[in-house]
C-alpha cells in the first residue's frame, strides 16, 4: 500500500520530506520514499516471500525459548525436580493428556460440592496429541508438548505476518520477541493450548487483513475448537467481512455514478487504408466496450462476495459445534457448557470479581504493593489498546484483541490463571514494537537480550514455585 519509488542509473537518492504527522516506524523507513534511516539494517528485498521475511523472527523467537527452557533446566535440577514433567504433566496439561487418553466423561467432585468436568477442555489439542502419539512412541503429554512447541514457532510466524503486513518487517521482529519475553511465556513451552490458540488466530487475522475469507473462517473454527476464547477470532472475521462488503457496495455505488467512457463510434471512425471493412480483429483492453468491464466488475464481485459469505459462515462451526455437544452430551442444552464452567467457579461477571480480589490487597502493606502493581498492569494493557485504536488498527484486530481482553480481564476465574488468558492478545505489543524498532539496532538488542534473561529467570522461578494454574 505505500509506494516505493525505484532508483535507475546513478541517480542520488531523494531526501525524505518531514511531514508533521510522523509514521510510528518513521525513524526506521521513511514510508514517502522508502529511504532507511542511516542506523536501519538493510532493508528486505520486496520480492522476498512472506516465509523468507519470517526466518529472523522465528529464529529470534527460538533463541530466546530456549534460553527460558535451559535456565529451567538448571533451576528445576538445582531443586530437585524435572523440568520436562513440570512443561508437560502438571495443571492443565494432564487434563489434555487424560482426554487425549481416555475421552472425555472424566470429573473430579471437590468437597466444596464444585465439579471438575473435562469437558471444560476444547478438544483440539487432545486430538493432536492422540494423533502424534499413534504415530510415535511418545507419551500423551510428551506429544502435547511437542505439539505445543511447534506451535509456538506458528504463532511467533503469524504474529509477524500480521505486524510485517502493517507496520513493516523491523516491527514484526520486535513484536515476536517481546512476545517471546513477556512474564508468563514459559506458557508458550508447556504442554497447554496457549500457543495452538495464537498461531490459528494470528494466521486468521493475516487472511482477514489480505482478504483471503475461506481461509480466515476455516482457521477460526480451527481456534474455536482450541479455547473458549476462539469467540474473538470469529467476531473479528465477522466484523472485519461486514465492514468489507459494506465498503464493497460503497465503491461500487460510486463507480455506477460515473459515466462510462463512450468507445469510438464506427460511423465517426476515420476510415482505415490498410485494414478491409469487414476485419474482424478483437477491440484492444484500452477500447473494450464499457458493457464487458462492468460485467468483468460485476463476476468478480459476486465471486468475492461468496468466497466473504463462506468465511462468515465457517467461523464459528468449531465453537459452537462445541459447545453445542456439550449441552447434548450434559443434558442441559445450548448451555450446558456454562454449566461446566461454572463447576470451575468460572463465569463473566463484568470484572466484578477481579475488582474485588485486587481491593482486598489493600488490606495488608505486602499485599497493597500487589495491589498496585495489578492496577498499573491493567492501566497499561488499556492504554496499549487505545494507542492502537488511536495509530489506526484495522477493526478486526481491535474487535479480537477487545474480546480478548474483556474475556481474560471481566472473568470471575482463577486470578492467577489471567496473565496466561492474555497471552494471546498479541495486538496490544504492536505499539511497544514500534517504539522498540525506532532504537538503534545495537540498542534494541540489548534491551531485548535483557528483558529475555528477566522472562527466562522469572519463568523458572514461576513453574516451580505456584506456577500457572
Amino acid at each position: 500500500m505505500w509506494g516505493t519509488p525505484r532508483r535507475t542509473g546513478l541517480t542520488a537518492p531523494r531526501r525524505a520530506v518531514r511531514s508533521p504527522v510522523r509514521s510510528i516506524i518513521e525513524p526506521v523507513t521513511d514510508l514517502r520514499t522508502g529511504v532507511a534511516a542511516p542506523h536501519a539494517p538493510p532493508p528486505v528485498p520486496p520480492s522476498a516471500s512472506l516465509p523468507r521475511r519470517a526466518v529472523p523472527a522465528v529464529l529470534g523467537y527460538a533463541a530466546v525459548r530456549a534460553l527460558g527452557l535451559v535456565v529451567l533446566a538448571v533451576w528445576s535440577a538445582a531443586r530437585g525436580k524435572s523440568a520436562l514433567t513440570l512443561l508437560s504433566a502438571r495443571w492443565d496439561s494432564l487434563w489434555y493428556a487424560r482426554v487425549a487418553e481416555l475421552g472425555y466423561g472424566y470429573q473430579v467432585r471437590l468437597p466444596n460440592g464444585d465439579v471438575h468436568s473435562n469437558l471444560a477442555f476444547f478438544p483440539l489439542l487432545p486430538w493432536l496429541e492422540r494423533l502424534l502419539h499413534a504415530a510415535t512412541p511418545l507419551s500423551y503429554a510428551h506429544a502435547g508438548l511437542v505439539v505445543s512447541l511447534v506451535a509456538s514457532l506458528a504463532a511467533a510466524a503469524g504474529i509477524f505476518a500480521v505486524a510485517d503486513h502493517l507496520y513493516g518487517p523491523r516491527v514484526g521482529v520486535c513484536a515476536v520477541l517481546l512476545w517471546a519475553v513477556l512474564p508468563v511465556a514459559a506458557v508458550q513451552s508447556m504442554a497447554y493450548s496457549e500457543s495452538l490458540f495464537t498461531a490459528l488466530a494470528a494466521w486468521a487475522l493475516y487472511a482477514v487483513l489480505t482478504g483471503r475469507w475461506v481461509s480466515a473462517g476455516l482457521l477460526a473454527a480451527l481456534a474455536g475448537l482450541t479455547r473458549p476464547v476462539g469467540g474473538a477470532v470469529v467476531a473479528a472475521v465477522w466484523v472485519a467481512a461486514a465492514v468489507s462488503f459494506v465498503r464493497d457496495r460503497s465503491a461500487a455505488r460510486a463507480d455506477g455514478a460515473r459515466p462510462p467512457t463512450r468507445a469510438p463510434s464506427c460511423s465517426t471512425a476515420p476510415p482505415s487504408s490498410t485494414a478491409p471493412p469487414s476485419s474482424t480483429a478483437p477491440p484492444s483492453p484500452s477500447t473494450a466496450p464499457p458493457s464487458s468491464t462492468a460485467a468483468r466488475s460485476s463476476t468478480a464481485a459476486r465471486s468475492s462476495t461468496v468466497r466473504r459469505l463462506l468465511g462468515m459462515a465457517v467461523a464459528p462451526l468449531g465453537a459452537a459445534g462445541y459447545v453445542l455437544w456439550v449441552g447434548h452430551r450434559t443434558g442441559k442444552g445450548p448451555l450446558g457448557y456454562l454449566d461446566v464452567q461454572a463447576g470451575w467457579r468460572n463465569g463473566f461477571d463484568g470484572g466484578y470479581a477481579f475488582a474485588r480480589f485486587v481491593a482486598e490487597k489493600f488490606t495488608s502493606f505486602p499485599g497493597a504493593l500487589a495491589g498496585v502493581g495489578l492496577i498499573v498492569g491493567v492501566a497499561l494493557l488499556l492504554w496499549l489498546y487505545v494507542t492502537g485504536v488511536r495509530r489506526g488498527q484495522p477493526l478486526g484486530l481491535l474487535v479480537y484483541t477487545g474480546v480478548v481482553l474483556a474475556l481474560a480481564l471481566c472473568a470471575s476465574s482463577y486470578f492467577g490463571s489471567k496473565p496466561r488468558l492474555l497471552l494471546p492478545a498479541f495486538p496490544v505489543l504492536f505499539p511497544l514494537a514500534a517504539a522498540l524498532a525506532r532504537l538503534r539496532t545495537p540498542r534494541s538488542a540489548l534491551v531485548t537480550a535483557g528483558l529475555a534473561i528477566v522472562s527466562a529467570v522469572y519463568g523458572a522461578f514461576w513453574l516451580n514455585g505456584s506456577g500457572p494454574p
